[in-house]
């Protein structure tokens, strides 16, 4: 029998209810490295992200890790277990920056169904609302965010 790892990246509509939570694996480390290549990508040039000698007087002491790229690692640490089959990304809200995170944390995901709903206009497919969390090494939560995906159903025969 051949596995196919097409069939388990994310889910059909039918696949998620409220109250899912799915703990997301592996965790990724943050490295200067991917700060400093994401800061230069995103054009932010802000020396809480880069610049070592800056952060020493600061309240956090040393270089933060710039925020949305913790939110592009947590949404994308979720995407196998949820969205991997999404049609589209409809809506990312409440997004909020818990505690600092730092070059050298290792961030962990999990995430919570919140609500399924068939779509209004199409019945083949349908919105997965969920909230994901991440955490540090130590299990401290560093973001929250809430998103809706368009989803399809599972088709006749397919699985």
């Amino acid at each position: 029998m051949i596995h196919d790892a097409r069939d388990s990246f994310g889910g059909c509509l039918e696949d998620f209810e409220p109250g899912q939570v799915f703990k997301h694996w592996p965790g990724k480390t943050v490295t200067e490295a991917d700060n400093h290549l994401f800061s230069l990508l995103t054009m932010n040039d802000n020396p809480l992200h880069t610049d070592e000698n800056y952060m020493k007087d600061h309240q956090h002491g040393r270089v933060l890790v710039v925020g949305t790229l913790v939110l592009s690692l947590v949404v994308g640490m979720s995407v196998r277990d949820t969205s991997g089959k999404a049609i589209a990304n409809l809506e990312y809200e409440r997004i909020t920056h818990d505690a600092p995170v730092f070059q050298g944390d290792t961030l962990y995901a999990e995430s919570e169904i919140l609500e399924v709903r068939e779509s209004r206009s199409r019945p083949d497919r349908g919105v997965v609302y969920m909230e994901s969390r991440g955490l540090n090494q130590r299990g401290e939560k560093v973001l929250t965010l809430r998103r809706r995906f368009l989803v399809a159903k599972k088709s006749e025969g397919r699985t």
